[in-house]
């Protein structure tokens, strides 16, 4: 280890795996400035930037890459095999490659993600919350309490649907690979092993899928990804696509269902600003923009690198360190958004500012798809059931064991009587 890097070590904040609720530890760090040293699980030295201004910049930066060539920890053996973090910095498609990769891969996917794209879907995520909302109220009339798991019957099966349909996934897998990517990307409360075992079963399952739609193409994604080339003529490489897919199977769904999840508790703690949308003085769409911003469905996200020593909101970076985007951080920061920050206020004039998507060339792929999902499932059960409450005390909640994912693992309501 460095002297440096003993120096980072010796005064960061060390991550706890388990996660836990990040609006208190992020105020704390955010007081003393937009960026923090911290010691990644495993302890491995980091960084993780905090501030709205800090992290924008940060996220633009020219000298700051996704590829983990650019983390000479990793290539030259100091970082063990077995590192629990080790398999987003192994990870190989869109969300880790530079410049004209990137650009390459982007532009593969892009297309099935345009507004204009996404709003040929319309009729279809309609459709298919009116079918889960269907289950949500027939599974609390079931229950002797009028209780139901929104996040079983809505939140996931929502996006995941979406997504499985648009990459021409059998329904058979939708459990399966949840389990998975929730293991692999989500949780960071697993031991080395677990994680290897789920990223090989993920692997094998993806590159099933992607075999079975390269002998039976459809009009899916999976389809268009292995016919498609780019400007070269060249294809998607298997290591590629696989990692595409696994991005977009986990960037299409786990987000989503965090966003969904994390409004519906908004909302109930702040019946106020319900009654403000149902009464049309404020919109579905300002109660995603400043759920993204107040309660963002991912906390702090690995990995990226400066490729040389970067100042950053008056810090530097140095070169080759592993650095976090904390985006529930920058949602609120007070520089920002003001002294209330940590108010839920649908009224807000800089909601629609906020970072969860991303900034630069990295900006979130599929951010028209989890609004329009978010938007529609929330105006609709909520216009099915304007009495819809959470079933138990906000902090009896189980959270997701998480850094990264940032939102709770259960959230059982009482709908109440439909409309």
């Amino acid at each position: 280890m460095s002297a440096q890097n003993a120096r980072v070590t010796a005064q960061a904040h060390v991550i706890d795996p388990a996660g836990g609720c990040p609006h208190a530890l992020n105020a704390r760090l955010r007081a003393h400035g937009p960026v923090a040293d911290v010691v990644l699980p495993g302890g491995v030295p980091g960084a993780v930037v905090l501030g709205h201004d800090a992290l924008r910049e940060f996220l633009g930066h020219p000298d700051v890459a996704k590829d983990a060539r650019h983390f000479p920890a990793l290539r030259d053996g100091t970082i063990p095999p077995d590192w629990p973090l080790r398999v987003f910095a192994d990870a190989q498609g869109m969300h880790t490659a530079d410049g004209d990769d990137h650009r390459r891969l982007r532009s593969l996917v892009g297309n099935a993600f345009t507004a204009r794209q996404v709003e040929r879907l319309r009729p279809r995520v309609e459709a298919l919350t009116e079918e889960l909302l269907d289950d949500l109220g027939r599974a609390a009339a079931a229950s002797p309490d009028g209780v139901a798991d929104l996040r079983t019957h809505v939140a996931l099966p929502l996006p995941m649907g979406v997504i499985c349909e648009l990459l021409g996934v059998d329904p058979e897998h939708r459990d399966r690979l949840h389990r998975l990517t929730n293991t692999v990307i989500i949780s960071t409360n697993t031991t080395p092993a677990e994680v290897t075992a789920a990223v090989r079963e993920l692997v094998e399952l993806i590159a099933g899928i992607a075999a079975a739609r390269r002998a039976d193409p459809g009009e899916d994604l999976t389809s268009a990804l292995i016919a498609a080339r780019d400007d070269d003529g060249d294809r998607l490489g298997e290591a590629e696509l696989i990692g595409t897919m696994r991005l977009m199977l986990v960037a299409g769904h786990e987000t989503t269902l965090n966003l969904i999840s994390n409004a519906v508790r908004a909302l109930c703690r702040h019946r106020d600003q319900l009654d403000l949308v149902l009464a049309g003085e404020a919109s579905w769409s300002d109660v995603v923009d400043e759920t993204l911003r107040w309660d963002g469905p991912v906390s702090w996200f690995p990995f990226r690198y400066p490729t040389r020593d970067v100042t950053v909101g008056g810090t530097v970076i140095p070169q080759g360190t592993p650095v976090l985007a904390g985006y529930t951080a920058a949602g609120r920061d007070e520089a920002f958004h003001g002294a209330d920050a940590d108010r839920f206020d649908l009224t807000r004039p800089t909601a629609g500012r906020h970072l969860s998507f991303g900034h630069g060339a990295h900006y979130c792929v599929g951010a028209p798809l989890a609004r329009l999902e978010a938007t529609i499932a929330l105006e609709r059960l909520f216009t099915r059931f304007p009495d819809l409450d959470l079933a138990v005390a906000e902090p009896s909640l189980p959270r997701q064991r998480s850094f990264i994912g940032n939102s709770v693992d259960a959230l059982p309501v009482r709908p109440g009587r439909a409309r």
